[in-house]
């Protein structure tokens, strides 16, 4: 009798998600031998030893004819021209509906081709080879995987000591938001962790090639029952970044203290995550639209007309990739770079769902993103003017996300009265 009861119970769970299903996949991409990494614009610093390995994760997600992927890569950025490789390589998904965010460690490989100042640069077009096709098999890979899912989302404050603004300590977003797929018997299989955090707790200097705070988060979250885990970061600009502070002025730069921080981020997803009703039929929209940014910051120019396969002879502008996805009571919006805290907390708070997540350095990673109140105005911010695309970037972005309109023919989902 007991058997009968759990089948049709299990029946019960399977015919509710039929009609909803995810899948997820990753494959390591730590060079070998060791590649320079990256911590921003000029030389990579050689490495001479990893702690943890460098990866790539895939989360698919599909509700009827509509497949979404939401894909993770452990580097400071990935530009759309190594994007656009992947998506071309990927089939039963359409290029627009692959987001491809970068976790924005500062210990990996350069993925862009900054200028050594010698003529040449660090990034290996071999490496990057790599990488674009193991990205492109996990995410044939979780397509492969798809199973009947349901959903569990949730927003808290994650607490402890993780992450601060180096700027001005306070100003940070601490909501955690996390999305997890549960199987036909209520098991996690996937758990997505969206955070604002610079994952810079061992940066360039120390020569370790490293997924940093972000590899012991999913590590934590596999260990603790949460499924594979992905790392989507946020609106992390100027400068919110893992709080390794230590008395006297001291940071801790060690294995060790990103270990510390990515455990305790990982639990705080778990907590905030455990209570949230599950959501047996969730449904999934996804829309995308090109977003044109003039170029006017000199040295954005000039790195643009370096860089391979950025944007080429034209310098005056750059245009990507920009999404809008509803799935259950979330809305997540994509942000092609670093936007500072006040554009991320306006954004949410004009968003329509219950739960509104920003995937920041996804499908590009054009530097700094603030607005022109802020541009150049406080000498706290001189970097971060230095190198966005420029004043008008942050009101751009802000606008045309607003205007950021249901492609079907529907009412407004972002922004509207």
């Amino acid at each position: 009798m007991k058997s009968l009861v759990l089948l049709l119970c299990l029946l019960c769970v399977a015919d509710a998600a039929t009609g909803f299903r995810a899948g997820i996949a990753t494959r390591v991409v730590t060079p070998d031998p060791l590649l320079p990494v990256s911590g921003g614009v000029g030389a990579g610093r050689p490495a001479t030893r990893a702690e943890g390995d460098l990866t790539v994760r895939a989360l698919v997600f599909e509700d009827g004819s509509t497949r979404v992927a939401m894909v993770s890569a452990d580097f400071l950025g990935l530009p759309a021209v190594l994007g656009n490789r992947v998506r071309a390589a990927v089939k039963g998904i359409p290029p627009e509906n692959i987001l491809i965010g970068a976790t924005h460690t500062h210990s990996a490989p350069d993925c862009y081709g900054f200028p050594d100042g010698k003529g040449g640069t660090s990034s290996d077009p071999k490496f990057l080879a790599i990488v674009c096709t193991r990205m492109a098999e996990a995410i044939n890979e979780a397509v492969a995987k798809l199973q009947p899912a349901q959903l569990r989302i949730a927003t808290g404050e994650a607490k402890g000591k993780i992450a601060y603004n180096y700027y001005a300590e306070q100003l940070y977003d601490p909501r955690c938001h996390v999305i997890q797929a549960l199987d036909a018997l209520g098991k996690p299989f996937a758990t997505l962790v969206n955070y604002a955090i610079h994952p810079e707790v061992i940066g360039s200097a120390a020569g370790v090639c490293s997924p940093d705070l972000i590899g012991p988060l999913c590590d934590e979250i596999a260990a603790k029952g949460g499924g594979t885990a992905i790392f989507m970061n946020s609106a992390q600009g100027g400068m919110v970044t893992a709080d390794n502070r230590q008395p006297e002025g001291r940071e801790a730069r060690t294995w060790a203290e990103c270990q510390r921080i990515g455990t305790l981020l990982a639990g705080e997803a778990l907590r905030i995550v455990q209570a949230a009703p599950v959501q047996g039929s969730p449904k999934l929209f996804c829309a995308a639209r090109t977003l044109t940014l003039p170029v006017d910051s000199p040295l954005m120019r000039a790195l643009l007309k370096l860089t391979p396969g950025a944007a080429g002879a034209n310098v005056e502008s750059v245009t990507t990739q920009f999404n809008l996805v509803n799935i259950g009571n979330a809305q997540i919006l994509t942000i092609p770079g670093e936007a500072l805290p006040n554009i991320g907390f306006y954004l949410k708070r004009k968003m329509r769902g219950e739960h509104n997540l920003l995937f920041g350095l996804t499908n590009d990673a054009y530097g700094y993103i603030l607005t022109k109140e802020d541009f150049e105005s406080f000498k706290r911010y001189a970097y971060v003017s230095r190198t966005s695309l420029g004043e008008r970037t942050g009101e751009i972005l802000v606008n045309e996300a607003l205007k950021f309109g249901d492609e079907r023919g529907g009412p407004t989902v972002l922004g509207g009265q």
